[in-house]
């Protein structure tokens, strides 16, 4: 799908954790959709897309010209087969940084509730380490998507060689009329996640770990996101 079509759909269906894009964000967007990475950190995976240094103080997922990545569903974490992760096939019981979200007075990430995205890559080559450019574990990532922006944190790391890839609260945040379920993403390759780089972008004890839903804790991160945008160069 490209920008075009995107930026001219309707948002029906949004829910009130979808935030308008900004002029800067929705200009970022844009831009960048066309044509290849410029400043690539990883080489392609799988999927065609790559990590991407374009923006300053920011690593985004960059697909070939005209794509950003797709959505598929994560369900990793504490309660990894509960609720619309019950067909998960491929959930696992614990997130990448269960023993720092741990601090914070909880067992795990729930993929329920907490709007996060899978970001870097382990293992297999090509692999990609967003510490090693400044990135740090559980900051905000912005992620546009269906003509809107949902604020998640970094919250997981794939194992193998594919991209694109978010919690199941976060793919319904997105995408609530498409049904999706743990077993079930969102194919287009027209989502654009955007992690932030420094230990500014880390909400640590002023995001609400103990939310009862997706909304709840996005929006205790919804300030935060805000200004991490707000400084992107459009």
């Amino acid at each position: 799908m490209n920008s075009k079509t995107l930026f001219t759909l309707a948002t029906l269906g949004a829910v009130a954790s979808a935030f308008n894009l900004p002029d800067n964000l929705r200009q970022i967007y844009e831009n960048h959709i066309s044509g290849d990475c410029q400043n690539p950190l990883s080489d392609a995976f799988e999927g065609g897309a790559q990590y991407c240094g374009d923006i300053p103080n920011a690593i985004f997922l960059k697909g070939s010209d005209g794509n950003y990545d797709n959505m598929d569903v994560d369900c990793d974490g504490a309660n990894n087969s509960g609720g619309a992760c019950a067909n998960d096939p491929t959930g696992q019981g614990q997130t990448s940084f269960q023993d720092t979200v741990q601090s914070f007075g909880i067992e795990d990430l729930d993929a329920n509730i907490h709007p996060y995205v899978v970001f870097g890559n382990e293992g297999d080559s090509p692999s990609f380490a967003p510490q090693d450019f400044g990135m740090e574990p559980l900051s905000v990532v912005a992620v546009v998507c269906n003509n809107q922006v949902i604020y998640g944190v970094w919250g997981d790391t794939n194992g193998f060689t594919s991209t694109g890839e978010s919690s199941i609260s976060l793919a319904q945040l997105c995408f609530p009329d498409d049904g999706l379920t743990g077993d079930n993403g969102h194919d287009q390759k027209d989502v654009l996640y955007i992690g932030f780089t420094g230990s500014d972008a880390v909400p640590g004890t002023s995001a609400n770990w103990s939310a009862g839903s997706a909304e709840e804790f996005e929006d205790s991160i919804k300030d935060l996101g805000d200004r991490l945008v707000a400084g992107l160069l459009a």
